[in-house]
């Protein structure tokens, strides 16, 4: 488990770079914002793409989960991401990304107590990374690039 803290710089390369050298190994990864994954939980009864997803993210050996922090997550979607990261636990790697501070999370996750639980398995082999420093795509921008 990889967990990538930033305010602004170095997250999507890093997170790229690890899924690139994923695969080169030959394993499967699967990359999804978790707005999109709330999404894909909450239709996965109803719709078969959604189920087929959820389904190639669990045969994955890495999953990657974008942008933790810009949507709030409501109870019934936040109890569903606590049952997938449960089911995964010490079965599929995770790479999470987020602006916010795991302070923070309980606020996203609308219920203090599923987010410890949720962060005492996210944690419990986790590496964290805080990358610090300006945007590279505002430092580009800045050069004309």
């Amino acid at each position: 488990m990889l967990i990538c803290k930033a305010l602004h710089n170095g997250k999507t390369h890093l997170t790229i770079a690890f899924a690139a050298a994923v695969l080169e190994r030959g394993y499967k990864v699967c990359f999804e914002r978790i707005t999109n994954l709330i999404k894909l939980l909450k239709t996965a009864e109803i719709q078969k793409a959604s189920e087929y997803r959820i389904r190639r993210i669990m045969k994955s050996n890495l999953m990657i989960i974008y942008e933790i922090e810009y949507t709030p997550i409501e109870k019934r979607e936040a109890y569903l991401f606590f049952s997938l990261i449960s089911e995964m636990y010490e079965r599929v790697s995770l790479i999470i990304t987020s602006n916010k501070g795991f302070d923070s999370w309980a606020e996203i996750m609308g219920d203090s107590f599923m987010t410890t639980a949720l962060l005492d398995r996210l944690l419990h082999h986790a590496r964290i990374f805080n990358l610090e420093g300006e945007s590279y795509r505002i430092k580009n921008q800045k050069k004309g690039g």
